[in-house]
């Protein structure tokens, strides 16, 4: 019996001790595992967290690739310096900086019409409101004379440029007021009107050449100030001043069908503008009646003498009655550039309410948005004068 109870107790001795060493076994085979593993796995990369950017816009990256999907919204490239907006998409928009552009004839401005009106050269404030948001509405943009005779049209792409002028002076067009001891457009002048217009739609454009006969001193632009202070204030704004001869002389008449009458009326106006304003120089004519002395007299129109004083007019402007074409192309005339007159009480074919559904898109000048390009389709490249262009690319597509 104790020897049977002796040989019980070796054999649970050297079961325990089987099992423990199992129990090791299993423990070292496991961490060995362990090690293996974890030198065969990739070491995990350390990403440096980018500090917040000092903007809150996030910018894009210039590396970033584009969608494979095209996007629904054109590309658009703003121009910092002009805040112009340049699209390249041509095949998109279908830019034709080969079309007309129109230039509008305003003259005066009143309140409400009354039963013995101007029919057709008079517009109300109202109307004229309304038709700033027509015309933007539309797509057309303001850009000054200046840019119309350089073909500088710096619009947005996919915009038509356009031209306001307004001939004779009246306070309607532009007068000043005071108020608390300051000078102060009048809200109700066009001009106050463009303004007003111009802080809701900043990218309308706040442009126009007002064309002036100085013979009527300070009736021009009747109102508060001196006529100095008048134009200083015009030109402050970004508005130009332009030549409408000394008395709103006839070229037609007999009596002013001379050489001696024309460089007279010019400039003498020119004259009193330098005297009126110190450095003013007139740069653009406007006929009165759009009158045109004998096709010999012409280069007077476009540049002369008077009194010791010389003039040069770089466009001569008509009073009617389609849109003009661009000064680069081979059928433009300075000598005689088309106007548009506004709608007066009384429509009539060939004013601007008459041609508004006739500008189509296919004829009026489309913008790319890049001043320093023509960009034309190539059905219209022969309409380009190339020795016009002065360092403009001419693109096609």
């Amino acid at each position: 019996m104790h020897k049977r109870k002796l040989n019980i107790k070796r054999f649970i001795t050297v079961i325990s001790v089987f099992i423990i060493v199992v129990i090791l076994l299993i423990i070292v085979f496991m961490n060995n595992n362990k090690s293996n593993i974890a030198k065969n796995s990739p070491s995990p990369t350390i990403t440096a967290t980018a500090a917040p950017s000092v903007t809150a816009t996030p910018v894009p990256s210039s590396t970033e690739s584009p969608s494979v999907t095209p996007s629904p919204i054109p590309e658009e490239t703003a121009k910092p310096d002009d805040n112009l907006v340049i699209r390249t998409d041509y095949e998109n928009f279908l830019p034709n900086e080969a079309g007309e552009i129109p230039i509008i004839m305003f003259h005066r401005f009143i309140e409400a019409y009354e039963e013995n009106t101007e029919k057709e050269y008079t517009t109300t404030f109202a109307e004229f409101e309304a038709l700033l948001q027509t015309l933007y509405d539309a797509g057309y943009r303001l850009i000054s004379m200046e840019d119309f005779i350089d073909c500088n049209i710096k619009v947005p792409a996919g915009t038509m440029p356009m031209v306001f002028s307004f001939d004779d002076g009246t306070p309607g067009q532009f007068n000043l007021i005071e108020e608390g001891g300051s000078l102060k457009v009048n809200p109700k002048s066009a001009a106050g009107i463009m303004m007003a217009f111009n802080e809701k739609h900043p990218d309308f454009g706040l442009k126009g050449i007002f064309y002036v006969n100085m013979n009527i001193g300070e009736n021009t632009f009747e109102g508060a100030g001196t006529l100095s202070e008048r134009f200083e204030m015009l030109q402050s704004l970004g508005f130009e001043l332009g030549n409408h001869t000394w008395g709103h002389v006839n070229f037609t008449k007999p009596e002013n069908n001379s050489a001696q009458r024309i460089q007279e009326s010019l400039g003498r106006n020119q004259e009193k503008a330098d005297e009126v304003l110190p450095g003013l120089r007139f740069y653009s004519l406007a006929l009165p009646y759009g009158s045109l002395p004998d096709k010999s007299l012409y280069k007077y129109l476009e540049s002369g003498s008077y009194d010791g004083i010389e003039y040069r007019n770089e466009t001569i402007m008509a009073v009617g009655a389609e849109p003009a074409v661009p000064s680069i192309s081979k059928k433009y005339n300075n000598q005689y550039v088309r106007r548009i007159r506004a709608q007066g009480r009384v429509a009539v074919n060939g004013d601007l309410t008459w041609w508004l559904p006739r500008m189509t898109s296919n004829r009026m000048f489309i913008s790319d948005g890049d001043p320093t390009t023509i960009v034309v389709p190539e059905e219209k490249k022969d309409t380009i004068d190339i020795e016009k262009l002065k360092g403009k690319s001419l693109i096609t597509y």
